[in-house]
C-alpha cells in the first residue's frame, strides 16, 4: 500500500546520502540521519537544492512527500501498463484502490500522458478493433468503454472508425449466429430465434440486419 504525505513523518537530522536509484532511473533515494527517507525524481531533488548535510524543514518536507507519493504512483502505473493497456480513468481507479493518494495519482497519470503512455483515443480504437474481431458489437463495445471511464464521444469515434458506414460487419455476427444456432438445433424455431437474438444482443448486435441473419441461420441458409 502507498503511504500518503500526511503519514510520512518529517525526519530529524541532516541528509546523509543522495543516491541514484538503479531500479527507477532518473530518481534519487534520500537518506536522513542514515535512514531511508523517500525517493523522488532527480529534477525535483535538484529543484529543491538537496545536498548532504541539509536539514529538511517543514515546507520542503511537504513538497518532497508529495513528489515521493507521485513517484510511487507513477511506478505502479508503469508496472500496470507493462502488463496491458488501460483507459486513463480505469487506471486511476486501480491506483487509488492500491492505496495511492488521489492527488499523487492525478500527477502520475499526467506524467504518463505527457510521455505518450496514456491515450484514451488510441486505447478505444485498439479495444474496438480487438474485441470486434472476437464477436462484440458496437453497442456492447460502447458500453464497455464507458464502464472503463472513456468519454462517450471518444468511444463513439472509435466505433465509427471500425464501422464507418454505421452498420455492423455482417460477417462476424453471421459466423457467431451460425455456430450458436447449431448448438441450439434441438430447440423449437421460436425458442431458437429468441435465444439467438438475446445471444447477439449481449454482444452488442441489434437491428434488422441481425434479425435477417437469425432467420437465415434458423432456415439453414
Amino acid at each position: 500500500m502507498a503511504t500518503s504525505s500526511p503519514e510520512r513523518l518529517r525526519p530529524e537530522g541532516p541528509i546523509t546520502s543522495l543516491e541514484a536509484d538503479p531500479r527507477r532511473g532518473a530518481s534519487v533515494r534520500i537518506q536522513v540521519a542514515g535512514q531511508p527517507y523517500c525517493t523522488v525524481p532527480a529534477d525535483v531533488a535538484a529543484a529543491e537544492g538537496l545536498d548532504v548535510g541539509l536539514v529538511i524543514d517543514d515546507a520542503r518536507h511537504e513538497r518532497l512527500s508529495r513528489a515521493a507519493d507521485a513517484e510511487a504512483a507513477f511506478r505502479t502505473a508503469l508496472r500496470s501498463l507493462e502488463a496491458r493497456a488501460y483507459a486513463r480513468a480505469d487506471l486511476a481507479r486501480r491506483l487509488v484502490r492500491k492505496g495511492h493518494p488521489r492527488d499523487a495519482v492525478d500527477r502520475a497519470l499526467a506524467r504518463a500522458a505527457e510521455l505518450g503512455l496514456l491515450d484514451d483515443a488510441a486505447f478505444a480504437r485498439s479495444y474496438v478493433e480487438t474485441r470486434a474481431a472476437r464477436g462484440r458489437g458496437p453497442v456492447r463495445l460502447t458500453r464497455d468503454l464507458g464502464a472503463m471511464g472513456v468519454e462517450r464521444s471518444v468511444a463513439d469515434a472509435a466505433v465509427a472508425a471500425h464501422w464507418p458506414d454505421g452498420r455492423d460487419d455482417a460477417e462476424v455476427p453471421l459466423e457467431l449466429v451460425t455456430r450458436r444456432a447449431a448448438q441450439l438445433a434441438s430447440l423449437p424455431p421460436a425458442v431458437r430465434r429468441r435465444r439467438l437474438l438475446a445471444f447477439l444482443a449481449r454482444r452488442g448486435y441489434s437491428g434488422r440486419t441481425v434479425n435477417t441473419l437469425v432467420s437465415r441461420a434458423i432456415a439453414g441458409d
